[in-house]
């Protein structure tokens, strides 16, 4: 693979990440959507893209950082389904004063994502 196509792939995991966070913002903010790619992260296009390249034969598997990239992905699932269900309970000041736990992991995820990026650039 040529740096320009590790640059093309990993933008497009980083766009799936900014795309997931946009569409749970949007159902937070009462604007609905489909739950199911939100609460589920096999469901989703990151967890796609992890299933694919992270996981068994992918093209990224052996990176060391690979299997903590697909934890975090679940993990911010798990916070994803923990703020869907405060948001469908009424409790919309639990759900903004809860959404620093995500915003962690997703801050983590993207560092990962870049680190897995370098580390595959320094070996093409």
């Amino acid at each position: 693979m040529t740096v320009e196509e590790l640059k093309q792939d990993f933008e497009s995991a980083r766009i799936k990440h900014v795309h997931f966070k946009s569409k749970l913002r949007s159902f937070l903010f009462g604007n609905g959507g489909a739950e199911g790619p939100l609460r589920d992260p096999e469901q989703c296009g990151l967890g796609i893209w992890i299933a694919a390249r992270l996981r068994g034969r992918g093209a990224y598997a052996h990176l060391p950082e690979a299997r903590l990239f697909d934890r975090q992905h679940v993990l911010i699932h798990q916070e994803a389904n923990r703020l869907m269900d405060l948001h469908l309970a009424g409790r919309t000041e639990a759900v903004s004063a809860g959404y620093a736990p995500l915003q962690a992991i997703a801050d983590e995820m993207v560092a990962l994502l870049q680190t897995m990026e370098a580390r595959l650039r320094t070996q093409a």
